[in-house]
């Protein structure tokens, strides 16, 4: 379809029946046939008129196209031509301005050769002229003049360079070279003639002539001026290696202070004569300070090799503390420019701590030591992390550090001796006069002490030595957690002697039952509250050597073996003090598996068995709480130590009660109740704010008691019919070991034969899953939640009062 229509003839989807439909839709219509048929012959008609005018136009399109296409042509051909006209005018125009500027170009050559040359004859005529000049002051030693001669004179020779082919340009430039040298060579006189390099005693002194040469020796090769500084520093510290000599007494460290003192009075004699004759940017007080600082460096390591048996720990500290003290002097004085020239590589420094060990936790003991001490920890103040003097001098005592780290591990055996005599002599912590718990005072001082040490090794070495002390710090920690904490906690007895069910119920405060007195139970938390502070603090002290020591020795400190030490020790406590407490509650469930739970006629209150295992437990959990009220978490792993050991070993009495009267089992499941409450509260018990105990030892409890509860309620349970005993087991109890039915059963007091069928049919019954059916009887039991258990032994208790 080329244009739109709506005329249905023109349709894709033509359908000529539907077509005449439309046309004649009912019979009346076809009386209309032979007007419709007339309209369609007319639209043919019309149509065939269209198709034949279109045929016919199209003849003459050939025709007209190729009579376009010539006249295309011609048009090319006339702007070709046009083309080529304008390109030889063009071509004429470019010789005709060639011919016009030929005159003009030669002059500019001519005036740029004229400019060169005259420029030129004007260089030469300087070069000449200042080359006699500088022979003729070299002769009259003129420095003053001849320093900026020379410079223009080299100025201007540099333009001659592409002319050295010409003799006369090559004979002046070896006359100015010669000149030079011979300058150099002339100044280098005068110094030594000013300055003598024999002798200790100066002749000659500043003077205007030698500023000058100064100023001539910058101009003149480097290498003279190198000459000149290191024969005048050679020979201002000429004095110092004779006064200091190796066989001198002021040689020895304890006199290194008058070595730096020496220093100091020639820099500033230096300042006041010869301050201006060499100039500023020659640096030469900071010369001659660094060239001392490597003289001095070398003269003692070559004296404490000599008498390495004669340096003893305070000799040694008191000359690094002195040396350290002097390289801040230099870099507040200096800006270390000089140093570039030198060997002495600038230290790598540790970033600045962002970890404050033992800043905060040392509390008073910190600060009354550190003030002691703060003498020996002055050297860190003037050592700031950007000092470029840092260990040009006091690199010499690294090798004898060994020294120090001897004295150290001497010190802290004797520390460590001195904590155990401590301890010895004033005892464990009073409860009623020491705050229970605390953490022992030696552990601070102990920690205090290791802060200083890391602090003075970081200021001698950050490389093998401060690994050395890393070790002596791991094997007194390890000597510390052994025999001042592991050492000192009571240690258990084993009970001698049963208690009788007789003398239990008489037991009023169960303090013969006890095995740690209270003074031992405080003991035990204050270790296991040292212990907790030293693994904090030990963690502290690992990332803090880190920071200290260099970087490619990290990997190397290592203090989780230590913090393991502590961890175990934190445990061994815990143990103990559950250990303790389970003690003591052992012969109340001793006696309670001892009753005659089937001739019990009557449910009354708690049995004397439950209040003793209660007072034991008000006992012991409040001073423990108190003693641990810093160390939260050790205290709940203590309820939850003892919940996993005390409810086991009463289930495990329980099962020895046999055999059991249903008026016994509902005593017994009343007990049990009691102590799930106890044990409930264990945590904030005897305390007045009552805190919820945490999550992770109630849901210990609850599973712990309740199946106490569920043994006790499947002994309750008729056993006939055995098959819906069988089942209420299995569902209760969800126990398939034969073991632990054979003890319910027991606790029945069935006899053998019963006992035989009931367990071939609970042998039956395990593989099957726990029918619905069978259990929906009277004694159906579905498991209760807590809050059920609690209601029915609500009820329970409302009965006994009413018998009672």
């Amino acid at each position: 379809q080329v244009f739109p229509s709506q005329d249905p003839l023109d349709r894709a989807d033509f359908n000529a029946v539907e077509y005449i439909n439309a046309l004649f839709p009912t019979e009346q219509s076809l009386a209309n046939i032979d007007e419709v048929v007339n309209k369609i012959r007319l639209k043919i008609r019309r149509l065939d008129d269209n198709i034949r005018t279109v045929v016919r136009g199209q003849t003459n399109v050939g025709q007209d196209g190729r009579q376009a296409l010539e006249e295309a042509q011609k048009a090319i051909q006339q702007l070709f031509g046009k083309i080529k006209d304008i390109k030889d005018k063009a071509e004429k125009s470019e010789q005709m301005v060639k011919e016009i500027t030929r005159d003009i170009k030669q002059l500019d050559h001519a005036k740029r050769h004229l400019t060169t040359s005259i420029t030129t004859l004007n260089h030469l005529h300087m070069l000449a002229g200042g080359v006699d000049s500088l022979e003729a002051m070299t002769r009259r030693r003129q420095y003053g003049e001849v320093a900026n001669l020379l410079q223009g004179v080299v100025n201007v020779l540099e333009h001659f360079n592409k002319y050295m082919g010409i003799p006369q340009i090559r004979q002046l430039s070896e006359r100015v070279k010669a000149a030079q040298s011979e300058l150099g060579q002339q100044i280098l006189a005068d110094f030594e003639e000013a300055f003598p390099s024999q002798g200790t005693k100066r002749t000659g002194g500043p003077s205007n002539v030698l500023r000058d040469a100064c100023l001539v020796a910058n101009v003149l090769d480097p290498r003279i001026k190198q000459e000149i500084i290191k024969k005048f520093i050679k020979q201002h510290l000429s004095e110092y290696l004779v006064l200091f000599q190796e066989n001198q007494d002021v040689a020895w460290l304890d006199k290194i202070d008058r070595r730096y003192a020496w220093i100091k009075r020639q820099l500033v004699d230096y300042e006041e004569k010869y301050g201006r004759m060499f100039p500023a940017e020659w640096c030469m007080t900071e010369r001659i300070a660094v060239e001392f600082c490597h003289v001095t460096r070398a003269e003692l390591s070559k004296i404490m090799r000599t008498r390495a048996k004669e340096i003893e720990v305070k000799l040694l500290l008191f000359a690094i503390q002195r040396t350290t003290n002097f390289e801040g002097l230099l870099a507040k004085r200096f800006s270390g420019c000089t140093l570039a020239d030198g060997t002495v590589k600038k230290p790598e420094v540790p970033p600045p701590s962002t970890n404050p060990f033992l800043e905060d936790e040392t509390g008073a003991e910190t600060d009354e030591i550190v003030m002691e001490k703060s003498d020996t920890d002055k050297p860190k103040k003037p050592k700031v992390p950007d000092n470029p003097f840092h260990g040009i001098v006091s690199k010499c005592f690294e090798p004898h550090l060994y020294v120090y780290i001897e004295s150290q591990d001497k010190n802290l055996g004797e520390l460590i001796d001195r904590f155990v005599a401590d301890f010895k002599a004033q005892g464990p912590p009073k409860p009623n006069v020491d705050e229970g718990g605390a953490v022992l005072p030696s552990c601070a001082d102990l920690f205090v002490y290791y802060k200083k040490c890391m602090v003075q090794c970081s200021q001698l070495s950050t490389g093998e030595p401060m690994i050395a002390l890393t070790t002596i710090f791991q094997k007194y920690l390890r000597e510390y957690a052994w025999k001042i904490l592991s050492g000192n906690l009571p240690k258990t007895t084993s009970s001698s002697g049963g208690l009788t069910i007789t003398s239990l119920l008489k037991e009023k405060e169960g303090s013969e039952v006890a095995k740690f007195t209270l003074e031992e139970l405080c003991l035990i938390c204050s270790i296991l509250s040292t212990a907790e502070y030293c693994l904090a603090t030990t963690q502290q002290l690992e990332e803090k050597l880190k920071e200290k020591v260099d970087a490619s020795l990290m990997e190397r400190i290592n203090l989780t073996g230590e913090m393991d030490t502590f961890s175990i020790v934190i445990s061994n406590s815990i143990q103990l003090l559950v250990q303790d407490l389970d003690a003591a509650c052992d012969p109340a469930l001793t006696a309670m598996s001892k009753m005659q739970w089937q001739n019990v006629e009557h449910v009354g209150d708690q049995s004397p068995y439950v209040t003793s295992v209660i007072l034991h437990i008000k006992q012991n959990v409040p001073v423990i709480r108190d003693n641990l009220a810093s160390t939260r978490k050790y205290f709940t792993q203590f309820c939850i130590k003892f919940a996993n050991s005390f409810i086991p070993k009463f289930i495990n009495h329980l099962f020895k009660c046999k055999p059991i009267s249903m008026v016994g089992a509902e005593q017994l499941l009343l007990d049990t109740h009691s102590l799930k409450m106890v044990l409930l509260d264990l945590p904030s018990i005897g305390s007045q704010v009552v805190r919820k105990a945490p999550a992770s030892y109630t849901k210990i409890v609850v599973k712990g008691m309740t199946r106490a509860e569920m043994i006790l309620k499947v002994v309750m349970a008729p056993h006939e019919p055995p098959v819906v005993f069988v089942d209420n087991y299995i569902k209760l109890l969800a126990d398939c070991s034969t073991d632990t039915f054979q003890k319910i059963l027991d606790m029945k007091g069935l006899k053998r034969s019963e006992q035989s069928s009931m367990l071939d049919l609970f042998r039956l019954r395990l593989p099957a899953p726990p029918p619905g059916g069978d259990s929906a009887g009277p004694l159906s039991l579905s498991a209760p939640t807590p809050e059920q258990e609690s209601s029915r032994i609500r009820k329970l208790e409302k009965l006994i009062k009413k018998r009672l």
